[in-house]
């Protein structure tokens, strides 16, 4: 059995950023299924949204909640709007480069159904370089361990008082162990492993979301799954490649078959991929296509080397070519319902990032939030544990009866669990999207 004052459960923007958020007075382990740095968040291409100024507020939370459907929690977007600007420079001292201009002013790109150029970013990989300098950060505070290849399969909990007490985890070797802690924060990720064709990870299957579930957490709108326009289609199994939203940003174009334009490129993203989706079955390929051949060479090659080389190894020079694209699952709005200090319905248990449900997001994610409400909320959560949590509390040291066969098969039986779950609330959806072996 081993002790620890706080239990992070992941090793993308959100989790990082609480275990660094958190006083050095706590004894943090940080666990995390695969390497550290295979989270989503190091995927993230396009950018992370900023309040230009207080002329701009207005504009970006109708933004917000334009491409949520209007079904967005008011007061989870003001939050995040509001703290904005404070996350980036959080970033910037820990480290992060997003890129400036000439006078050292940060520069600002656009993306579909955003209004302005509020977008913060590093190239086109903007998630990695905000990931990696958390991570770097992180392996040099003393207080945080973190242990990779380490699978948390339960919570430990008391469910008649509704307290969370703790982990039960998977280490590497397949050996089960405890971990009692005083509070357990959830941030696994979505779950895009479940498709066929997603841009996540194939081991982010939802894990957080079934153990809730069997715990009678209370979760939300686990039918809210944001399909991305735009990913490079390939019949290669495997993750599917983002070309990132920013690529439309910056005036790239979608071409049917006889090389017109069917939809405005700029529209939310769940618009987009419908337009997509119907356009691939009039034309009958599984694919339309995105043209920058319009634009600079050199600027494309500048602005997105990452997709720039990524394209040339599957064939396609995009400054001399259009590139074939597809629909794909990228973003999970639903989730473990939390409030706004991130706290589940179980005492002592917290959940950020992709796992969780804020409400910030609505029906559909607008461009470039989710970097920003990973974080915003992950600090959050670490504010109110500094607030609430004794350092260094003495552990109960009695072991807790647990049998060892019911998670011998665990990893399926989550997987099962949630796709039973997101069938139930949205069966046209899972037919369309899930109905294969995933």
């Amino acid at each position: 059995m081993e002790t620890a004052d706080i239990l992070v459960v992941g090793t993308g923007a959100a989790g990082l950023f609480n275990a660094l958020q958190l006083p050095e007075k706590y004894k943090v382990l940080v666990i995390t299924k695969s390497e550290a740095d295979q989270a989503d968040s190091f995927l993230a291409q396009g950018g992370m949204c900023m309040l230009l100024d207080d002329d701009d507020y207005d504009s970006y939370f109708e933004d917000t909640m334009k491409a949520g459907h209007y079904e967005n929690n008011k007061e989870s977007v003001d939050i995040m709007i509001r703290s904005s600007q404070h996350i980036a420079q959080e970033l910037v001292d820990y480290g992060v480069d997003f890129q400036r201009d000439e006078n050292g002013n940060f520069e600002f790109t656009r993306e579909g159904a955003h209004s302005e150029n509020r977008i913060l970013f590093h190239e086109d990989l903007t998630g990695q370089e905000i990931t990696s300098k958390l991570l770097a950060r992180a392996r040099e505070r003393k207080n945080i361990t973190i242990r990779e290849n380490t699978t948390l399969v339960d919570i430990i909990c008391d469910e008649k008082a509704n307290v969370c007490k703790g982990g039960i985890i998977r280490n590497a070797d397949g050996t089960l162990e405890e971990v009692r802690t005083q509070a357990v924060v959830l941030a696994t990720g979505g779950i895009g492993g479940l498709f066929q064709f997603s841009t996540n990870y194939r081991h982010i299957t939802g894990d957080a979301l079934a153990i809730a579930m069997r715990h009678h957490i209370e979760v939300e709108h686990i039918n809210y799954i944001q399909i991305h326009p735009t990913t490079l289609y390939t019949t290669k199994p495997g993750r599917s490649f983002l070309i990132s939203e920013s690529v439309r940003g910056e005036g790239a174009y979608l071409y049917n078959k006889d090389g017109e334009r069917f939809v405005n490129e700029l529209l939310p993203r769940d618009v987009v991929s419908q337009a997509i989706c119907k356009q691939m079955e009039k034309d009958g390929r599984p694919y339309v296509e995105l043209s920058v051949t319009h634009l600079d060479p050199d600027f494309v090659r500048n602005r997105f080397p990452n997709i720039y080389r990524q394209c040339l190894k599957e064939g396609y020079d995009m400054t001399k070519e259009p590139i074939p694209v597809t629909p794909g699952q990228h973003y999970f709005m639903g989730g473990i319902k939390v409030n706004s200090d991130s706290e589940t319905s179980m005492d002592g248990l917290y959940a950020a990032g992709e796992t969780s449900c804020n409400g910030v997001h609505g029906r559909n994610r607008l461009a470039s939030n989710s970097l920003l409400e990973s974080l915003v909320f992950a600090e959050r959560a670490a504010n109110h544990i500094a607030e609430t949590v004794e350092a260094g509390k003495p552990m109960p040291t009695d072991e807790i009866p647990f049998d060892p066969a019911f998670y011998a098969d665990i990893d399926e039986k989550n997987r099962t669990e949630v796709l039973k779950a997101i069938k139930r609330k949205d069966e046209a959806f899972y037919d369309q999207w899930l109905d294969h072996d995933a």
